[in-house]
């Protein structure tokens, strides 16, 4: 496989400011993403920041960093500047790992990158994998997605698929969790960025609703191995912080 890993990664944070450069067992958090895509088989990591500390950081902990605009509304955006200045071709893997999230597995991310690879007609690629409570089929926060043929069909922060002969009253875990990571095809990014957000992505607040307003297939494979848990509030990094002094 030949892909690249771009970590979006932003200073500001309205729930938990700076939180990319938070210390996690000695290292800001930045440096442990950066360690877990390195671990992946990609041909190379970069960070794309609008954050000149951010990027000393990045750079202190022997990784790449590239400058971006403060002004982009979400991490593909932000990716497809980096993009844009890069000497890729418009059929190069580009997978984007969240700043937020230090428990990636790499082998998550060489699958996404695979998957791909696998179906020729998908510009994007993600993850999923079961819901197993109604508290978290209900939750807001828990982005769902509906799936067929191995393709995406709808991503949602709604409890989809709606059982219609108990209104849901029923949660048989048949839903599945959306994984907040991605692959793209570079002209597919380059797509995607070149588009203004539509009604879909800024009423669910969902950017890979995006894709499918301007008919962006997105491939969907059952995730090989779970990321721990993302980092968005104080709570979250004491987590964090208690599984990797276990591991």
């Amino acid at each position: 496989m030949n892909f690249h890993v771009v970590i979006p990664a932003r200073l500001a944070s309205t729930r938990l400011p700076g939180k990319v450069l938070r210390e996690i067992a000695g290292r800001p958090m930045v440096e442990h993403v950066c360690r877990a895509a390195s671990a992946s088989s990609a041909a190379s990591v970069i960070v794309a920041t609008d954050s000149a500390e951010i990027a000393a950081s990045v750079e202190r902990a022997g990784a790449r960093a590239v400058m971006t605009r403060a002004d982009h509304s979400c991490g593909s955006d932000r990716i497809a500047e980096l993009v844009a200045g890069a000497q890729w071709s418009a059929d190069d893997i580009v997978v984007n790992v969240q700043a937020d999230e230090p428990m990636m597995p790499p082998a998550l991310i060489d699958q996404v990158a695979q998957a791909l690879l696998d179906d020729p007609g998908a510009a994007m690629a993600t993850a999923a994998t079961p819901i197993e409570t109604a508290e978290d089929f209900s939750n807001p926060n828990i982005v769902k997605v509906v799936a067929a043929k191995g393709r995406a069909l709808y991503f949602s922060r709604a409890p989809i698929p709606y059982h219609r002969d108990s209104g849901n009253a029923a949660f048989e875990g048949a839903a599945r969790r959306h994984l907040g990571i991605y692959a793209y095809r570079v002209g597919a990014l380059r797509t995607f960025a070149a588009t203004a957000p539509g009604f879909l992505e800024q009423h669910e607040s969902l950017e890979q609703l995006r894709a499918f307003e301007i008919g962006l297939p997105i491939a969907l494979v059952d995730a090989v191995a779970l990321p721990g848990p993302g980092v968005d509030t104080e709570a979250d990094l004491a987590i964090v912080a208690q599984r990797m002094q276990r591991s």
